[in-house]
């Protein structure tokens, strides 16, 4: 399926479909959106922290075999979105880039990075948008970038808002962990 979507992403259609503004049918933004959403949602799924996690969970060897083919065909797909990074509209540009990024830590793609570099400043210039600015800054610092004078008043505040949230999660983990286990025994 990823391949396919993958093949379609430059097909004219989807590009113009959906920003036509006099159509009562429109949805409000072209499905090659859709698609790109689908492979970067896809490509976060199956990205190195997401495997490391499952690999803890369920031990090595756990990965299915979808998964384990998306990751090997990284490349392919990345080759794809890239072609729309560049894209007259910036929408899609932006989506673009959030779905390239997980896929460019395939080993033969880290090379990338600063290409992409270049366009996450772009976003972070121009868009809004919380998640799309909230994956372009998280990549850019997980690539040893500093990025304190790329974030605006509404970046620090969703910073500073996860911080709480992942503070009150852990102080209610504690209270029902403790030492690892449960603060009194289960009632089963």
């Amino acid at each position: 399926m990823a391949l396919y979507a993958a093949a379609i992403l430059d097909h004219p259609v989807l590009a113009e479909d959906g920003f036509r503004h006099d159509d009562a049918t429109s949805t409000g933004g072209p499905t090659v959106l859709s698609i790109l959403d689908w492979l970067g949602e896809t490509a976060y799924d199956a990205d190195d922290t997401c495997v490391a996690i499952d690999e803890r969970t369920y031990g090595n060897g756990s990965l299915d075999g979808e998964m384990r083919a998306f990751r090997e065909l990284r490349p392919v797909i990345f080759s794809a979105v890239r072609a729309l990074l560049g894209h007259d509209h910036p929408e899609v540009r932006n989506t673009a880039l959030v779905a390239a990024i997980p896929l460019i830590e395939h080993p033969a793609l880290t090379v990338h990075q600063s290409d992409l570099t270049g366009h996450a400043h772009r976003l972070l210039a121009t868009s809004t948008d919380r998640y799309h600015r909230d994956r372009v800054l998280d990549a850019l610092k997980a690539w040893g970038h500093d990025t304190t004078d790329l974030e605006n008043e509404a970046d620090i505040a969703a910073r500073e808002r996860y911080a709480l949230l992942r503070a009150a999660r852990g102080s209610r983990n504690g209270e029902w962990a403790g030492d690892g286990g449960y603060g009194e025994d289960p009632p089963f």
